[in-house]
This record gives C-alpha cells, sequence and structure tokens, in this order.
C-alpha cells in the first residue's frame, strides 16, 4: 500500500528523545557514513542547529564495528566503505537502507545490487582511513529501479533504527485524520472537560497499575509528534478493546476529555481502533464514491 507504513516502532526512548528535539525547533540530520560518530551530537548547519543521528543506533551494530567505521572516514563511495570499514554484511545492509550512503548515491536499491556484486568479487580489506584528494566517487549504473519512496524510508528506519528519523510516522495518515476531525496532542489544552474527541499516535507507553479495588485500569500514552496524550481504559472499555491496545503500535483513540489542572488533561477511553485498519477502511470507501 503506497504512503502507508507496515512496520512497527520499537525503542520508545528513542523516538521520545527525536520528537522532543523535533518539539524544540532543532533540525535532524540524517545518518551518514561520513558525519555519524558514536553518539549524538550537535551540528551547526545553514538552516540552523541539528541533531546527527548516531551509528549507535543502527541495529545489529557492535562497537568495534562503529570504532572502525569511525576510524576510516572518510568514504568515497560504497566500495571503498566496504573495502575499509569492518562493518558486516547486515549492518552494511542497514545502513544502505536508512539512508547512510545518500550523500554518495541516493538511490538505495542499487546500492544494494552493488553491494552483491562487491560480495562476490575478491576485494581486499584495508583497515584505516585513505586520502581522497577531492576525487568524486565513480558513478554508479542505474537499476533502472526507483528510490525508495518516503512511506518506505521512513519504515525501514523505524525497522532498523528504531525511530523515525525522516519524518514522524503519522504524517502518512494525515489527510484521514484531518477528515474525521481528528485532534492533535499540542491542541487538547484548548478543549473543555466533557468534550468528545478522537487522537492518534503511536503508542510509547502502556500501564496497567495495581489499584486497591481490583479492577484493572490501563494507562496509555500515544505520540503524534506535536506531543503526548494520555488515555485511561477502564474496565468498562476493555471488554472490546484490549487486544487491539496490546497487539498494535498506532492507535486512533475516541474518549471524553478530562480537565486535571490548567496545564493538564486526560482522556477517559471509550474505544480504540488500530489505525492502519481504519485508514485503510477509509480509504477504501473514498475510492468506491470516486468510482
Amino acid at each position: 500500500m503506497a504512503g502507508v507504513l507496515t512496520h512497527d516502532p520499537g525503542m520508545y526512548p528513542k523516538r521520545l528523545m527525536l520528537d522532543e528535539v523535533r518539539q524544540m525547533g532543532v533540525g535532524i540530520a540524517p545518518l551518514d557514513i561520513n558525519k555519524s560518530s558514536a553518539q549524538y551530537r550537535v551540528e551547526r548547519t545553514l538552516d540552523g542547529d541539528a541533531v546527527r543521528i548516531a551509528l549507535s543506533c543502527v541495529a545489529g551494530i557492535s562497537e568495534k564495528e562503529i570504532a572502525s567505521i569511525v576510524q576510516g572516514q572518510p568514504y568515497i563511495d560504497l566500495a571503498d566503505f566496504y573495502r575499509r570499514s569492518g562493518a558486516a554484511t547486515p549492518v552494511v545492509e542497514n545502513l544502505i537502507m536508512t539512508g547512510a550512503f545518500d550523500s554518495i548515491h541516493t538511490n538505495q536499491r542499487d546500492l544494494l545490487l552493488h553491494f552483491t556484486d562487491l560480495q562476490k568479487s575478491p576485494v581486499s580489506h584495508l583497515p584505516g582511513s585513505q586520502l581522497t584528494l577531492g576525487f568524486a566517487p565513480p558513478a554508479l549504473e542505474s537499476s533502472g529501479l526507483q528510490p525508495l519512496n518516503a512511506a518506505e524510508k521512513v519504515s525501514s528506519e523505524v525497522a532498523r533504527l528504531g525511530m523515525d528519523v525522516t519524518q514522524h510516522m503519522l504524517t502518512f495518515y494525515a489527510p484521514f485524520l484531518n477528515a474525521i476531525g481528528a485532534v492533535k496532542s499540542s491542541d487538547l489544552l484548548s478543549l473543555r472537560s466533557d468534550s468528545t474527541v478522537l487522537v492518534a499516535g503511536v503508542k510509547v507507553a502502556l500501564q496497567t497499575p495495581p489499584v486497591r479495588s481490583g479492577r484493572r485500569v490501563i494507562f496509555v500514552t500515544l505520540d503524534d509528534g506535536y506531543g503526548c496524550s494520555d488515555s485511561t481504559f477502564f474496565p468498562d472499555a476493555q471488554v472490546d478493546y484490549a487486544s487491539t491496545l496490546y497487539s498494535t503500535s498506532l492507535l486512533l483513540v475516541r474518549g471524553q476529555t478530562r480537565r486535571t489542572g490548567a496545564r493538564g488533561i486526560s482522556i477517559r477511553a471509550t474505544a480504540v481502533w488500530d489505525l492502519r485498519l481504519a485508514y485503510e477502511q477509509w480509504r477504501n470507501r473514498a475510492d468506491s464514491v470516486a468510482i
């Protein structure tokens, strides 16, 4: 399905850190084989300060590989990186699919094919850095395949980095959320108590703390890129929806607002749906009307 993600997000602390950076108005600099280091760092760019994504975010990468990659910087192309970086095949593939080579070549599918060819050829691995002398890397022959689209990029980032670097995941559902009148988390404080709302987001926390009455209460926190919303599911709302809460990471919640202070608001949830399934149903209905 074009434009909609299929991977579930993980590693929630990293996602929350990234969203906090976005809300502060600080830019996010993507993973880059020549600019990223072991840790996040702030860089000065033409558009202002930006946080550079760290190599340590890459799934499966070891400290030894990170140190070897940093030691060998800069790299002129994929072949140079393969020869000298010391990175294992799965790590190189993850770097390709998360855009770490985009400053050298922007078609990730071409790079994957080129990487396959490199592995078939007898290539010597050389440690350390090399002098590039400012020469441009050799041109990579196009396979004719299209580069990853925006949704595929973000989906790959979520699967391999544990966070959505290029865009927030909910960006792809914006037309649907606007059509149904979903409320951004940043706008919830403008609502009165007992307002009926729809909120959506990535599930970043689910808690079921013990209560004296013994009746289980589920607390869910959703991140929509504008902040977080907190929803409470009391036992009467769990009968039909508990399985969705536990098994789904992209959620659409309906409920009633409850003001808890001048800067506090929560939602007493009455229903929840898998956001992807709800979007599919809406899109299918829209397609039927168009036909």
